[in-house]
């Protein structure tokens, strides 16, 4: 049966869920704070589809690595100090998270959810959809030796979870890709990792949802909820009240914001993301990589190459930290020798906040509070890459079928 479904947010997430809505046969409006040009974090990014990334943020050493990192002004991580307390309690659960047994539970879920989304994005491309996807994996670059270690063990433990993963030398992986000059100790392939082109990503899913009846409402504000007997009757926007069967949160960073008054909670923090893309670069590498040490993420998008990078939690402040951004462009020329700084100058960056949640992993399911409320949001840096799944997994519940994955880490309620 037919439903009207209204669905919050106009990112990655709430696309995905409204084509998969809208193919099903629902009536679909979409609600988005921003305009349709769309800036956020699901248009800037590093575009990659990855198995390999199986491990939460919330992992063992994490802490102790952030805590090092928050000194160096050009470094990957930092936390803007400032009394917060949904911050400090958002640190409290983290570090309560940042276990070997949190890791363990995580890593078959998200093994699970990266190559179903992997998946639908191949059977998107054989049916012609155009989104820049390219299929040759992903190169973890390491300078030093010992990281070049530390990664190898992780390769272990990705082929004991049955993801492909090969150990490289300098020389291999200049064979494995010639386009580009690096100046590394080896790296890790897997194989089955891909990327896209975001922004084509975005426009391909807006243009199918439209053409599958989705309405589209672009700088309209969520106001509040009505509710009647434990359900939503509406949602009020100021474009006015919007009337559903059903209701998806996907509001990324504001998610928690829209839904206090429901008495409802999701620990969220915005993690500050920055890329700067080069559209005319010296080299052109195939395969997307990331910059191990640095943790710089680098992509070939048709003849550019976006580098992006650093995890800024300084709430949801639209301001660039120039010296985070020069730490992503240094980090460039120190594996790429043939980039110099220079090749950067005058080019703008982007900035986008990701929904990140205290234990790394996304908020997906029905709230127990309200039986008409679905939540989609809080993937941090995995958005793209588990958009098409978390889109499937939406459509199922809102049908009242099975979701096919044991979503009971993913629970929004997992925190109250």
């Amino acid at each position: 049966m037919s439903k009207h479904i209204v669905v919050v947010g106009g990112g990655v997430i709430g696309l995905s869920v409204a084509e998969a809505c809208s193919r099903r046969g629902h009536r679909v409006t979409l609600i988005e704070q921003h305009g349709e040009e769309r800036g956020g974090c699901s248009y800037g990014n590093a575009g990659m589809v990855v198995p390999s990334h199986f491990v939460p943020m919330a992992a063992p050493g994490m802490v102790a690595m952030g805590l090092k990192w928050m000194w160096n002004p050009e470094s990957p991580f930092y936390i803007k100090p400032r009394l917060d307390f949904d911050l400090l309690r958002w640190g409290l659960r983290f570090v309560r998270a940042a276990t070997r047994g949190h890791v363990e539970r995580c890593a078959p879920l998200l093994r699970d959810l990266h190559l179903a989304s992997r998946q639908a994005y191949q059977e998107l491309g054989a049916q012609g959809g155009d989104v820049g996807l390219v299929s040759k994996g992903l190169l973890m670059l390491c300078q030093e030796s010992h990281t070049l270690d530390e990664e190898a063990a992780m390769a272990g433990k990705a082929r004991a979870l049955g993801v492909a993963a090969d150990v490289l030398d300098s020389a291999a992986t200049a064979r494995l890709d010639p386009g580009i000059t690096m100046d590394i100790a080896g790296a890790v392939h897997y194989p089955l990792d891909c990327h896209l082109s975001p922004e084509r990503l975005l426009a391909f899913l807006q243009q199918r949802a439209g053409q599958q009846g989705t309405r589209f409402l672009w700088n309209t504000r969520v106001l509040g909820w009505a509710r009647e007997s434990g359900r939503l009757r509406a949602l009020l926007t100021s474009a006015g009240e919007i009337e559903a069967d059903e209701f998806v949160l996907s509001g990324g960073v504001w998610s928690d914001g829209m839904i206090r008054e429901l008495g409802l909670r999701l620990p969220m923090q915005a993690g500050k993301g920055y890329s700067v893309t080069l559209p005319n670069p010296v080299e052109l590498p195939a395969l997307c990589s990331i910059l191990t040490e640095a943790r710089v993420a680098v992509t070939p998008m048709g003849g550019s190459l976006r580098f992006g990078g650093t995890m800024e939690m300084s709430g949801t402040s639209e301001t660039v930290s120039p010296r985070r951004v020069e730490g992503i462009l240094r980090a460039a020329s120190r594996y790429f020798p043939n980039f110099k700084r220079a090749h950067f100058d005058g080019l703008a960056p982007w900035h986008g906040l990701r929904p990140c949640s205290p234990d790394g992993m996304p908020y997906l399911g029905r709230s127990a509070a309200v039986a008409n409320l679905l939540i989609a949001t809080g993937h941090a840096m995995m958005g793209v890459s588990l958009a098409p799944v978390t889109g499937a997994i939406a459509a199922r519940l809102l049908d009242a079928e099975a979701p096919g994955f044991d979503l009971h880490l993913l629970r929004p309620d997992r925190f109250a």
